[in-house]
């Protein structure tokens, strides 16, 4: 049995530091963390978040 920790949508906010409505841009855009459906609310797996910030990652400089 797996011990993810599952976030709300405000708790994601929180964890990465932008607003609610960042949150729901990014996901409307396709360009955020995979999120997980149970019935009708959202939740995020901090494993996949993780993954996704360290894909945000620049490169170099800009």
């Amino acid at each position: 049995m797996s011990n993810n920790q599952l976030l709300t949508i405000d708790e994601v906010a929180e964890y990465c530091r932008v607003t609610v409505l960042t949150v729901r841009w990014l996901r409307q855009e396709g360009r955020f963390a995979p999120a997980i459906k149970i019935g009708r609310r959202l939740v995020w797996d901090v494993a996949d978040l993780d993954a996704w910030i360290d894909s945000q990652r620049e490169t170099a400089a800009a």
